[in-house]
């Protein structure tokens, strides 16, 4: 009989079973900060300090929050110790943000561990003696082994509050120092650290860098206060807000702020920062049509969702989750994002800064004249009967941001309308205008018609084919690389560059990018001179589409001036005859 093989399968020692479960979650300087930051937060910190000394690999968050008495240190970081969490039920209903009980010990497996904190004085023992009173809310300092256990403890004079030191981090897992580069991982901190200050406003950060000052941050009543210090060239004025029931979302308004990639679609439930997909594209996908193409949307969402909807158990580090009823979150984002583009600033500090900008751009680039002779080609120009190229109301009234009194006064160049209303001016591109409202017109009738003549195409390939064929036109061969048209989308039938619309069209990716190609044909061009009723009813019929920021393609439609504005401007607070010296 054979001798029977030892097995190879051995199982691990307490020690290495310790050490793999803390690299799983603390893997870098990012991961320290975070799970420092979120004790520090469930503790109702209103300030936070985060000191980092990459070259040392050394870390020290220090808070204001309720901080811990000599008992609860000694019990902080053994294995699977909590305060957040007793019984089953309490599992699936945790709200705080530090609820695994396992952070402290993991970070004393991977560092050397330090801890120095002070409770707040408790109400109930401020009547008692001093004495009473100091023994409560006494300070003590512990040093921890790499099992959690307090190796050190002795009194510490410190504020109310917490500080933690991590020192020598990864000396036992020097893997853990290489990847990502030191550098890399400092840059993840300031990125933490910025998306917990979108959840978090309330709270003060700072943050320092081998003891010179990196990052502040100061509060205030929502994310809105904090991206104009977080994001370079984006004031307070180019964000929008808008809260509901469980759900806050910020935007940049398409017509003033978009990325290049998509780093600035950020999500939040909860208090903590995540990656859902699902969340991400329909933000992003509420953006379509206005934003200019290959840029992405600057927006925040946070979501406060129960405890029951949520399964944090896909990602060690809980930056992703289970969220269930997405489709019905996703709508309603939809809908907050239409909501929040249905808005127009007309605030006294963004007017100012940008008539501001205007006067002083045509200062450096224009002159004054006194008159100016009008152009014999102007008048010769064809006008447009808007009678027939708007052929009805959307539904639904005007936005009650937009003044129902906007009346066409003048039009500029053949190209700006020049509108006013009780409160100052509005100049509109009519051509983009127009466009919006037509785009919105075709979403909600996309109609296909027969023509008379069919319209031959020539060299059409394939896929040029099959896209004309899948937005509803009917194609047919012709002969030697011709194909026969017999039907087409109602805007262009009567037009005389149909067949060019057409070969635009077969280009397009998709019926989306045909409804856009079709609005921007057909829309009146830049340079036709319009009649003022011609103006009203574009402006009128420009009001009540629902996205009237921005054209389909992104570009910005109107240019609002308060009247306010204006009279800061030419200073017409000043008294009569002041100004004269009397």
């Amino acid at each position: 009989m054979a001798e029977t093989q030892a097995s190879t399968i051995q199982p691990l020692g307490q020690e290495l079973v310790y050490l793999m479960a803390a690299g799983e979650v603390i893997d870098s300087l990012a991961a320290v900060v975070r799970e420092l930051v979120e004790n520090a937060l469930d503790a109702g910190a209103t300030r936070i300090t985060i000191s980092l000394w990459p070259q040392q690999w050394q870390v020290r968050v220090a808070d204001n929050g309720s901080g811990m008495n000599l008992r609860d240190l000694q019990q902080a970081a053994i294995a699977h110790a909590t305060s957040k969490i007793s019984t089953r039920p309490d599992l699936l209903n945790v709200r705080s943000l530090g609820f695994r009980g396992e952070a402290l010990h993991s970070i004393a497996q991977m560092a050397q561990l330090e801890v120095c904190s002070r409770p707040q004085l408790d109400p109930s023992i401020a009547a008692q003696s001093v004495t009473a009173q100091s023994d409560a809310a006494q300070g003590y300092h512990i040093r921890y082994s790499t099992e959690g256990l307090p190796k050190q403890s002795q009194a510490a004079a410190i504020a109310p509050g917490t500080i933690v030191t991590v020192s020598h981090l990864f000396d036992r897992w020097q893997a853990r120092r290489q990847v990502p580069a030191p550098a890399q991982q400092v840059k993840a901190v300031g990125q933490l650290i910025q998306q917990l200050a979108l959840c978090h406003p309330q709270v003060t950060w700072q943050l320092e860098k081998d003891d010179a000052p990196w990052l502040s941050l100061w509060p205030g009543p929502t994310a809105k206060t904090m991206l104009p210090q977080i994001l370079r060239n984006v004031h307070d004025t180019d964000i929008k807000e808008l809260k509901a029931a469980g759900l806050y979302l910020a935007v940049g308004l398409p017509d003033r702020c978009h990325r290049r990639r998509p780093d600035w679609v950020r999500v939040a439930i909860n208090g903590r920062p995540v990656t859902v997909s699902e969340l991400s594209y329909a933000l992003i996908n509420s953006f379509r049509r206005t934003l200019p193409r290959d840029r992405y949307p600057l927006c925040f969402l946070h979501l406060t969702l129960p405890p029951t909807q949520l399964d944090w158990n896909r990602h060690p580090a809980k930056s992703e989750v289970y969220v269930q009823g997405l489709a019905a979150i996703c709508d309603r984002i939809t809908a907050a994002v239409t909501d929040i583009l249905q808005l127009d600033n007309l605030s006294d500090a963004y007017q100012t800064q940008r008539a501001g900008a205007l006067i002083k751009a045509a200062e450096q680039a224009g002159e004054y004249a006194a008159s100016r002779q009008i152009q014999p080609a102007l008048l010769a120009q064809p006008t447009v009967n808007l009678s027939d190229a708007l052929p009805g109301d959307l539904p639904g009234g005007l936005p009650s941001n937009l003044p129902s009194d906007l009346q066409a006064i003048a039009q500029v160049h053949n190209t700006y309308i020049l509108a006013e209303h009780a409160g100052g001016l509005c100049l509109i591109e009519q051509h983009i205008a127009h466009e919006r409202v037509l785009y919105e017109q075709l979403q909600q009738r996309w109609q296909i018609v027969p023509v008379e003549s069919p319209i031959v195409l020539s060299d059409l390939a394939p896929e040029q084919v099959e896209r004309l064929n899948e937005i509803g036109l009917e194609v047919a061969p012709f002969g030697d690389s011709l194909w026969a048209v017999r039907t087409v989308p109602e805007p262009l039938s009567q037009r005389a560059d149909c067949a060019d619309a057409l070969k635009e069209l077969s280009l397009g990716a998709n019926l989306e990018a045909a409804l856009v190609a079709t609005a921007c044909r057909t829309a009146i061009r830049n340079g036709t001179a319009l009649s003022q009723p011609e103006m009203q009813t574009l402006v009128n019929q420009w009001q009540r589409t629902a996205r009237s920021l921005t054209c389909p393609h992104g570009r910005p439609i109107c240019l609002t001036l308060k009247e306010s504005s204006l009279a800061k401007y030419f200073r017409r607070s000043w008294v009569i005859g002041k100004s004269h010296g009397i």
